[in-house]
């Protein structure tokens, strides 16, 4: 506004438009000189967080009897779709929903981040020095599991042998249990329940180990755990200051990406990973998605189909479905 010469009562929908289009919306017209100049525009949620705190201002300067006009141009409704029906208490009766004029057209997103490059996690585990970072790639890899799954487990939620106290998996196996006050505040994002009986865990949701996970684990404990931690968690900080401390999520992200930098991987994460083990335990499968789903603790077959599932492009069935489709023999 002091840039227009402008003041909250000569502000029109238009300039209020143009103010979106300057921090990075969408806008057909010119709208002057862009913002942040030098800098990226704001991101999707940015927007529509500025777009909320617009019409929000507006709408209260109505209330004060200031430009009811604007106000008015800003209190607008939509049809519900269906994704506000299932987030709405009675939802199937709702007709209408407010709407923001403000708020731009929501940009169409990947389906799912980029996956890793073909062999980056055989690069990636060999050219990591400590046992801890190998243990973690590999437990990523082969358990498919969340980051957030991974740094909340404890030692006791670990059952890495063959009939376990539990009785709930005769192979060797995870617990993964949702904990609200971790030290290093990570969640599992599933809930389901679980206890402690006899010292022994059971429930939450179980994962299978495979034997590079056991080896990985043992490997790390006996070389890197340090004696001192007494928290009880699986992964900690192994230098610094906070040595022994717990490991946090953006502890694990930070250390793959520098991983992917300095092996010339490019942008490698967590999350690029559980797309690897979801797209493996399908091809091995012939796609059958109650297994994917169950192997990687999704909440829904559906999911693992419409955003963790990917064609396998060195598969002889995508190949030959090429060839025919190029015309070769």
């Amino acid at each position: 506004m002091e840039f227009e010469g402008l003041s909250p009562e000569s502000v029109s929908m238009q300039h209020l438009e143009r103010y979106m289009a300057a921090v990075g919306a969408e806008y057909a017209g010119p709208y002057g000189r862009p913002w942040r100049e030098g800098k990226k525009p704001y991101s999707q949620s940015s927007l529509d967080s500025a777009a909320a705190c617009l019409k929000g201002f507006y709408r209260f300067q109505g209330t004060q009897g200031i430009h009811q006009e604007l106000a008015a141009m800003s209190d607008r409704s939509r049809l519900p779709t269906k994704a506000d029906r299932r987030r709405m208490f009675l939802g199937h009766v709702a007709q209408e929903v407010p709407a923001n004029p403000l708020r731009p057209t929501r940009r169409v997103r990947r389906r799912h981040p980029k996956m890793l490059a073909d062999g980056a996690r055989e690069t990636l585990i060999g050219g990591l020095q400590w046992a801890r970072n190998r243990m973690i790639m590999t437990w990523l890899g082969d358990g498919g599991f969340r980051v957030g799954e991974l740094c909340g487990l404890h030692l006791v939620d670990l059952h890495l042998r063959e009939g376990a106290d539990c009785g709930e998996c005769t192979s060797p196996h995870v617990h993964i249990c949702h904990r609200e006050f971790n030290p290093n505040r990570s969640r599992a994002k599933i809930k389901e329940p679980w206890a402690v009986e006899g010292g022994v865990v059971t429930g939450g949701q179980i994962r299978r180990a495979s034997p590079a996970m056991i080896h990985t684990y043992f490997e790390y404990l006996t070389m890197e755990y340090p004696a001192s931690a007494t928290h009880g968690m699986l992964l900690v900080q192994l230098k610094g200051h906070r040595r022994g401390e717990p490991l946090s999520p953006a502890g694990v992200r930070q250390m793959m990406g520098r991983a992917g930098r300095r092996l010339g991987l490019g942008r490698t994460n967590p999350h690029g990973l559980r797309h690897e083990f979801a797209t493996a335990v399908l091809d091995a499968t012939n796609g059958n998605m109650v297994i994917a789903r169950d192997a990687g603790g999704w909440a829904s077959a559906k999911t693992v189909e419409e955003t963790y599932g990917h064609t396998d492009l060195h598969s002889p069935v995508f190949m030959a479905a090429l060839d025919q489709v190029w015309g070769e023999s």
